[in-house]
């Protein structure tokens, strides 16, 4: 016997699932609805099959072929316009020579067809309609048969008055095919409508079968969720559903589950799927090919289609994500939302029941989405963050996003410049680094490729060769799996707010340009990086004070490149150098937060067991620095900021200047005064705090977490030059590291965070200052409230996330506390 599928369904009450393909295309747990279907046929001995299709046709095509993958042979009857159920089967009529099966292909059963073809031949039917008894009947055909099972009458959709009866049209038919020429070709004809009422006239034998087994339309959501969960419950029998690693948890290949994830099945994990340390799924879950469930993610009688990821410590019940998808860390997704295609959930966003988001959304992070989203991208159009361009590698950044970012970088420089880049040691930074060096030459720009370099050493030669600007692509220190890309100017500083907003308008605009092929840029290794730094770096220095000291330091170089610059620089200031982490290990790039301390606490133990001088932890981009004194005591960032703007202004004599965050104690005017400088507070970016250091001609600047600018050596922070700063203002003090920190003056701080949605922010912060009119308030950055000469609280609007910071000062830590934990619960009660 042969078979024709219908398979032409659009499947609008399937939205926004069926946006990107037709009906039977949806996935259900291990293969298309229409896959099932072929499988049942094929397990019955119906190999030779029309599939007949309208909606999308070329998708089901170019997925089965002629169906000789599955040891069948599949024709396709296409159809221009729809035609009805009869009509599109009439378009294979000349393929349908004997009795045939007429079935679904956007439908999920397990019916024994074997029994429903016997009981057609045996009543010699003409037609004979697979019947079945459902809960409600009133969303299909009823359909009334004598005990014999001749069909006696047809109820289209009743009402509840009406029905009389619970078997219903299952949409499966045994069909002769002299039927077929009832009616003509090519016009609209239908089964139920048009087929069964004029055979019922001409009094043809028209047989109901009444089957066993299982049955479910898939015409709605729920009913798609149901069915998934039934599969994997066992309620419908559809073969192998792959390897059973564990009771209730079946899994295709290349799947890796950490020891530590938490698993309750029943549950399907497709091809490449990645679940993490800490993750808990509970069944019935479908998750489909090369998804990713990040640590500590829950996810719960859900389904999950292929190449999404679900962020850290995500919160997914009960609802459909579409294919591509990223739900970020936090976001929370309720009971019968539905994510459509390619759309991202920012971080702690949350998505309540039954919103429907259509493909290529963009929901911020933290907001609240209440109604369902159709229109719009609901994304703001913004890039750049605090540390450049950042997101998850092959989630957020891709190699596509980069190339495409270059371009559009590109379009913003002259044609003919140039520009530097580089990485870190991670192949993640690698892949993305290319990536952005194929997008640059498109619009006309020169690529310098620095290889790895640390960032100080990029900065420097960028600002003294007269590039146009440059790009430093690296795995973020505390999390391999997010990557920052940071691009500068020509001084080698950060982008301004203005040179970011130029790169994002040309990026979502896609205004790129595109040169002529004579005027595509060239892509070169750069020569002397490394030299070049070090010759500036000698020369900034009093070489002849520092080497007089012969200072003892151990240096922890974070298995950072660092260590391929520094030694060098170090042995020829004549000091003695013990060094940790020489080696540089992409494996390493990134460390934990618990990581971290502990190798302070080794660096602290190795200082004081050797006497040394001090001891100093570059991070993996040697921009940041973290001290241990001469005593082997763990030097907090602020004291040490303090320690080195002391040492700064003394050595500079009378009039030196120090650049500081608005939110930096007030320890450093005690040292200002005391040494005769100034300060001059700005906002917390360390665009800002560069751009205001060069204003000023300032001695130090500083961020007050170990970053630490000279800007008579270069415009940014320097983790390297800090060290032989250090060394060089130590000995023009004569003195020691732990004897300058035993003479500052106390500094009390504490801070807390308080989310808040953005749509609120703007209004907070209106509150905050009306609230505070008359009182001695700053607006450098946020809102600097002074309660007293010590007391004073700073109110941060986050510029990346839905969320506050309150930084506050006082004259003891208990005090500090109170006066953050009170501000928070204002910033909260002005919420609303």
């Amino acid at each position: 016997m042969k078979a024709v599928v219908m398979a032409g369904g659009e499947g609008s009450r399937l939205r926004p699932l069926t946006l990107g393909r037709p009906k039977p295309m949806v996935p259900l747990v291990n293969k298309p609805v229409i896959g099932h279907i072929l499988s049942l046929l094929k397990q019955h001995g119906i190999t030779e099959v029309v599939v007949t299709v309208q909606y999308m046709a070329d998708m089901i095509q170019r997925y089965f072929g002629d169906g000789h993958g599955m040891g069948m042979r599949l024709y396709y009857s296409v159809e221009d316009t729809p035609l009805g159920t009869a009509g599109s089967v009439k378009n294979a009529q000349a393929f349908l020579d004997e009795p045939f099966i007429v079935i679904s292909g956007d439908a999920l059963t397990d019916i024994d067809l074997g029994k429903v073809i016997a009981f057609h031949q045996q009543k010699r039917a003409k037609i004979t309609i697979t019947l079945f008894h459902v809960p409600d009947p009133l969303e299909y055909g009823v359909v009334i048969t004598d005990a014999n099972g001749r069909i006696q009458r047809f109820l289209e959709k009743p009402g509840w008055s009406e029905v009389i009866s619970d078997t219903v049209n299952t949409g499966i038919y045994v069909i002769e095919p002299e039927v077929l020429d009832y009616f003509e070709a090519n016009k609209v004809f239908d089964f139920s409508q048009n087929l069964f009422p004029l055979m019922m006239e001409k009094g043809d034998p028209l047989y109901g079968y009444v089957a066993d087994g299982y049955w479910c339309d898939v015409g709605n959501l729920q009913e798609y969720l149901r069915a998934s969960g039934d599969i994997l419950e066992g309620r419908v029998k559809v073969g192998s559903l792959g390897t059973e690693v564990r009771p209730g948890v079946w899994v295709e290949e290349d799947v890796d589950i950490s020891p530590a994830a938490e698993l309750e099945g029943p549950i399907f994990l497709g091809s490449g799927v990645r679940i993490r340390a800490g993750a808990h799924i509970v069944g019935p879950v479908a998750i489909k090919d090369n998804t990713i469930v990040d640590a500590r993610a829950h996810v719960e009688r859900s389904v999950i289609w292929a190449n999404s990821y679900i962020g850290e410590a995500a919160d997914v019940r009960g609802c459909i994500v579409g294919s591509q998808c990223n739900v970020k860390s936090q976001a929370v997704i309720f009971e019968g939302a539905v994510i459509g295609d390619a759309t991202t959930i920012g971080q702690q966003a949350v998505i309540h029941p039954n919103v429907k988001i259509w493909p290529g959304k963009e929901i911020e992070a933290g907001a609240i989405v209440r109604a369902s989203i159709i229109w719009g991208a609901q994304g703001r159009k913004v890039l750049f963050g605090r540390y450049g361009v950042s997101g998850l590698v092959n989630v957020d950044l891709t190699p596509e996003f980069a190339a495409k970012l270059g371009a559009a970088y590109g379009a913003t420089l002259p044609r003919g410049a140039t520009v530097t880049i580089n990485r870190d040691a991670h192949r993640s930074a690698r892949m993305i680094k290319r990536a952005m060096i194929s997008g640059l030459p498109s619009s006309g720009v020169n690529v310098l490729d620095l290889r790895t370099v640390p960032i100080p050493v990029a900065r420097y030669y960028t600002r003294v060769t007269g590039a146009a600007g440059g790009i430093h692509v690296r795995v973020s220190p505390f999390d391999s799996r997010i990557v920052d890309i940071r691009i500068m100017d020509a001084e080698g500083r950060n982008l301004g707010k203005e040179e970011e907003r130029k790169i994002e308008r040309v990026f979502f605009r896609e205004d790129f340009r595109r040169v002529h092929s004579d005027e595509i840029g060239t892509i070169q290794y750069a020569a002397n990086v490394v030299e070049l730094y070090a010759e500036g770096f000698k020369n900034s220095l009093n070489l002849e004070a520092i080497r007089r000291r012969k200072f003892h330091v151990v240096l922890d170089y974070a298995n950072s490149p660092a260590a391929l610059v520094l030694p060098e620089l170090l042995n020829d200031l004549n000091c003695s150098v013990v060094g940790l982490n020489e080696r540089v290990d992409e494996s390493r790039v990134s460390v934990t937060e618990e990581a971290l301390e502990q190798s302070l606490t080794q660096l602290a133990s190795i200082c004081q067991v050797l006497g040394a001088d001090f001891g100093i932890r570059l991070d993996a981009g040697s921009e940041m620095v973290y001290a241990v004194d001469d005593k082997g005591r763990i030097v907090h960032p602020i004291t040490l900021s303090a320690a080195l703007a002391d040492l700064a202004l003394a050595a500079q004599g009378p009039g030196g200047t120090l650049v500081l965050p608005v939110s930096a104690p007030t320890l450093f005017d005690e040292i200002a005064r005391k040494r005769g400088g100034k300060i001059v507070r700005t906002k917390l970016d360390l665009h800002s705090l560069t751009q205001e250091a060069a204003t000023q001609k300032a001695t130090l600047a500083l961020d007050g977490r170990g970053s630490f600018v000279f800007p008579d050596f270069q415009s940014m922070a320097d983790g390297m030059m800090t060290v032989a700063r250090l060394m060089e203002w130590l000995e023009a003090g004569q003195t020691r590291l732990s004897q300058v920190i035993a003479s500052l003056p106390e500094w009390h701080l504490a801070g807390k965070d308080v989310p808040c949605s953005w749509e609120v922010k703007g209004t907070v912060m209106r509150r905050l200052h009306e609230q505070h009119k008359g009182q001695r308030t700053e607006a450098v950055d946020g809102l600097k409230i002074w309660l007293s000469d010590r007391r004073w609280v700073v109110v941060l609007p986050d510029p990346d996330r839905p969320m506050f910071h309150v930084h506050a000062e006082a004259e003891s830590d208990a005090v500090a506390e109170e006066l953050a934990e009170r501000y928070a619960r204002i910033v909260e009660s002005l919420k609303g």
